[in-house]
C-alpha cells in the first residue's frame, strides 16, 4: 500500500513557485502539489471554503508557507491554522526571504515546525527545496487523517 502524500505551496511569486515545483520534480516525490497564491486562498483551501469546498477530506502532508503574501500574510495564515483543532497538527514549514528575528520568534510561538530562509541562487534554492520535500514527503511520518491512502 503505497501513500499519496500532498503538498500545499502558499506562495504569491510565479518565479518562486516554479522554482519551488521544479525542484520538488526532481526529487522524483509522486507528491501532488497544491499551489494558492496568497493568505486567504490558503485559508479557504485548508478550511474547504469557496472554490475548495469540494477538495478531498485529505489535509496536505505539509504546508509550504511564504511569509509575505497577499491579502493575509504567512503569519496570520499560521495562526489560523495552528488555532483550528483539525488542522493544528498539519506541518508548516515557513519559507520565505525574511531573517528578521521579530518574524521568526513569532512564527515559532505561533507554532511553526521549521522557519527556512530561501537561499538566493537557484542551485542553493533547489537544494535546499529538494532536502525539505525528502523530509517531509518521504521521511516525516505525518499525523492521522493529513494523507489517504491508495492500494494500487
Amino acid at each position: 500500500m503505497s501513500t499519496l502524500k500532498r503538498i500545499l505551496l502558499v506562495e504569491d511569486s510565479d518565479n518562486d513557485v516554479q522554482l519551488t515545483l521544479a525542484a520538488l520534480e526532481e526529487t522524483h516525490l509522486a507528491n501532488e502539489v497544491d499551489v494558492v497564491k496568497d493568505g486567504q486562498q490558503a485559508i479557504d483551501y485548508l478550511f474547504r471554503r469557496g472554490t475548495f469546498q469540494g477538495r478531498g477530506e485529505e489535509h496536505p502532508a505539509v504546508v509550504l508557507l511564504d511569509l509575505k503574501l497577499p491579502k493575509l500574510n504567512g503569519l496570520e495564515v499560521l495562526a489560523r491554522l495552528k488555532g483550528d483543532p483539525e488542522l493544528r497538527t498539519i506541518p508548516v514549514v515557513m519559507l520565505t526571504s525574511s531573517r528578521e528575528e521579530p518574524d521568526l520568534k513569532r512564527a515559532y510561538g505561533l507554532g511553526v515546525n521549521a522557519y527556512v530562509v530561501k537561499p538566493v541562487g537557484f542551485n542553493a534554492f533547489t537544494s535546499a527545496l529538494k532536502e525539505l520535500g525528502l523530509f517531509w514527503a518521504i521521511l516525516n511520518e505525518p499525523p492521522p487523517g493529513t494523507v489517504r491512502k491508495d492500494s494500487h
